[in-house]
């Protein structure tokens, strides 16, 4: 079966769902269906989703699992987070000194953050 797609390939905008389909009994149900937030996530996010929870939403575990650094971790969370349609948050420089505090993050990823921080501050 293949994955449902949820944008037109023609026009681009979202696509919903009218028909639905038993493959038991072929009973067939015809109506305007929404798709859920899920369904517009690429592959990769799906992935990550599926990663992020077998590791009980703990990051270092996710590095490790996924082979890639903390702030693109975050990265990767914050795109999610943004297909909720929810606004990401963004870090302090306290909030950086906190994670390298509690060893949560290296210093080169620190220095990754701040400068981050910094740019975000420069774009305001």
């Amino acid at each position: 079966m293949n994955p449902v797609i949820h944008q037109c390939p023609v026009c681009n905008h979202h696509l919903h769902v009218k028909k639905l389909g038993c493959s038991h009994c072929g009973t067939m149900i015809e109506n305007d269906f929404s798709l859920s937030k899920f369904a517009s996530m690429t592959k990769e996010q799906l992935e990550f989703i599926e990663v992020f929870l077998l590791s009980r939403g703990n990051i270092k575990e996710v590095e490790k699992a996924l082979g890639i650094s903390y702030p693109t971790v975050r990265g990767k969370l914050n795109e999610i987070i943004g297909v909720f349609g929810h606004r990401e948050k963004e870090e302090s420089n306290e909030d950086v000194l906190t994670m390298l505090e509690n060893n949560e993050i290296s210093a080169k990823e620190a220095i990754e953050l701040i400068k981050k921080v910094k740019e975000n501050e420069d774009d305001d």
